[in-house]
């Protein structure tokens, strides 16, 4: 299931084909089924018809500016492409068939669609589309569309195509309804995951722009694009800033999804190389909001007159964090030879001194990462024990060994004895894999070459982190070298998986699912563009995946995802670094939000509104 915002673009899992009844059959059995809504995990909190989600204010004024500042650049408009950096906000204009509420776990609920059903074995599903949607232009939203939308992006986005995979077939199936069906019944998250799709105009797309010329969705764009969403484009600078305009025709502003929702009257991004200087641009009271990553400027950078005059307000919440686990730190690129050995990448844990980085310059706000589910119920931890065995046991000539007997723990430093002594382990972990110490280089005994690698940043903030961590690695002759580069070429990079070690993190939901083939399944090794970043290409590992998606029951679940996590951390394709306990935003007086705001979300900027708006 889709996890955290920040961390896009999942895919499905291996399944064995069967077969399945045609999709209008289904949808004639399922005709007294109409869902408004769905839950993967526990019940819906909203009945039919509910007049809005609880954690908005249904009465928050439209109109005014909302300033962003984003760092890197665009150059596409384009929502399913592959290819390019698309620019933020695109979501103002494009919407899905389902929206989620912030405030449960796993529900969505009809946007596009008005409802949905599925039969018991979730074999397909079938949408009833709103007959008000409407895109900007005054057509309606169609099954044309919806089909359109899940052609294309399957055939130009190779994630969507592994997501989408074991849908078969979308075919129209009645003036407002459109089905997908499955090969693989019983997996219950496919229903929401069709759900997700960004749906396009078909007649848009398949017209010809301002200039003449024939438009192609396979291709890059900077024309403004049609959408059915709260938004349209209203003036861009490319690479440097968009700004979207408050549609006043938008259908869907009185839907119950929508309620005390889409309140600014304009959202303008604007784009930044520099991290620190969006940060001098927001104190100066250029940007309304700053969502802050780094815990020394939070602690000592936050003194300003704006601050103390209250014009500024700052505050830490856990709710992103409630439902939102996460494993971040220095990946392996395993397709590399000299990290295919899990020795070589267990030994270079031992030189991450994370306690000294947190005495340092982490001023106490981080802690240590030492799970794939880190901060939530899916973590595992000692050693294993009921269910969660039993699992291992049932995999068990494909697994490590030693997740039966040792609890997987993170070397602990701090201090300069500490540090010796684990780096004395790591020298005789490399010694084990084939490296010795010639001179002051770690040197392969069969090949003489040095162990050296370079690590690839995506900006410089982690800059400090990770040349302390190469300092460490020095002492015992492992030469590694750090780069930061902009934020398209890191994309570009990942994707091409040309790079050693890069520094980058998987978010995951209270509810994993199919996305975990992404990650870590074989299939996915191999699949340029796939967010199986490391290359872990491991039976043990795609069977305790395919445990997860079809766990019958909530329990079941949580232990075959505990049972992945402590197999995954057996393999040490990353060194975890940390992560924060709470999400930290400052923001002008010139925008509010609810109060509370959602159990699991800050809902920005969805929710909060302009203080500056009229009405």
């Amino acid at each position: 299931m889709l996890a955290h915002r920040r961390f896009t673009a999942f895919v499905l899992s291996l399944a064995l084909a069967v077969p399945v009844l045609s999709g209008p059959s289904r949808a004639q059995e399922a005709e007294d089924q109409w869902q408004h809504g769905v839950a993967t995990v526990g019940d819906l909190k909203y009945s039919e018809g509910f007049p809005h989600f609880d954690y908005v204010n249904p009465q928050a004024p439209k109109g005014g500016p909302l300033r962003l500042a984003v760092e890197g650049n665009y150059d596409t408009l384009n929502p399913l492409l592959a290819r390019g950096e698309p620019a933020s906000g695109l979501s103002h204009v494009f919407e899905p068939l389902l929206v989620p509420a912030d405030d449960e776990l796993n529900s969505v609920y009809g946007l596009l669609a008005e409802s949905l059903s599925y039969p018991d074995d979730y074999s397909s599903v079938t949408f009833r589309l709103r007959p008000e949607a409407k895109w900007a232009d005054g057509k309606p939203v169609t099954p044309e569309d919806v089909i359109f939308s899940f052609e294309n992006a399957k055939e130009n986005v190779p994630q969507m195509e592994f997501y989408y995979r074991h849908v078969v077939k979308a075919e129209k199936t009645g003036e407002r309804e459109v089905t997908f069906t499955f090969d693989e019944p019983n997996n219950r998250e496919l229903p929401q995951i069709v759900g997700q799709l960004t749906i396009v105009p078909k007649h848009w797309w398949e017209g010809k722009g301002p200039n003449g010329e024939q438009r192609d969705i396979s291709r890059t764009t900077l024309e403004p694009p049609l959408g059915s969403g709260p938004y349209k484009v209203a003036s861009l600078n490319p690479g440097s800033a968009i700004t979207y305009e408050l549609r006043d025709d938008y259908w869907g502003k009185d839907v119950n999804v929508n309620v005390g929702q889409n309140n600014f009257g304009t959202i303008t991004y604007r784009y930044y190389a520099d991290r620190d200087v969006m940060f001098e641009s927001f104190r100066s009271g250029n940007e309304d909001y700053w969502w802050e990553n780094t815990a020394r400027r939070w602690a000592t950078a936050y003194d300003f007159p704006a601050v103390k005059e209250g014009r500024v307000k700052l505050e830490e919440y856990e709710n992103e964090l409630r439902k939102v686990g996460v494993m971040v730190g220095f990946v392996f690129n395993t397709r590399r030879e000299k990290f295919a050995d899990p020795r070589v990448r267990e030994a270079l844990n031992y030189a991450f001194d994370f306690e000294e980085l947190r005495r340092t310059i982490f001023y106490d706000s981080y802690d240590r990462v030492d799970s794939f589910f880190f901060r939530t119920e899916l973590a595992s931890s000692g050693l294993p024990e009921g269910r969660e065995l039993e699992i291992l046991n049932e995999v068990k000539d494909l697994v490590p060994p030693k997740v039966f007997t040792q609890p997987y723990e993170n070397p602990v430093n701090g201090d300069p004895q500490k540090l010796r002594e684990n780096l004395r382990k790591a020298v005789n972990l490399l010694k084990d894999a084939g490296y010795e110490l010639r001179g002051n280089q770690m040197v392969n005994i069969k090949t003489g070459e040095p162990l050296s690698f370079e690590i690839m940043l995506g900006g410089p903030t982690i800059e400090p982190v990770a040349l302390a961590f190469a300092r460490n690695l020095k002492m015992i002759g492992v030469e590694a070298t750090v780069r930061s580069v902009e934020q398209s070429q890191f994309t570009n990079r990942w994707r091409s998986r040309d790079f050693d070690v890069m520094y980058n993190a998987w978010a995951q939901s209270a509810n994993p699912g199919n996305e975990q083939a992404e990650y870590w399944g074989s299939q996915a090794s191999d699949r340029e563009g796939s967010q199986n970043y490391s290359g872990i290409s491991d039976p043990g590992v795609d069977a305790l995946i395919r445990k997860v998606i079809f766990a019958k029951d909530r329990d079941e679940q949580i232990a075959a995802v505990k049972a992945l996590d402590r197999v995954l951390l057996a393999h040490h394709i990353v060194v975890p670094t940390y992560s924060s306990k709470t999400s930290r935003i400052a923001y002008w007086d010139t925008i509010a939000h609810p109060d509370p705001l959602p159990e699991y979300s800050l809902g920005f900027p969805s929710i909060w509104w302009s203080t500056k708006a009229a009405n």
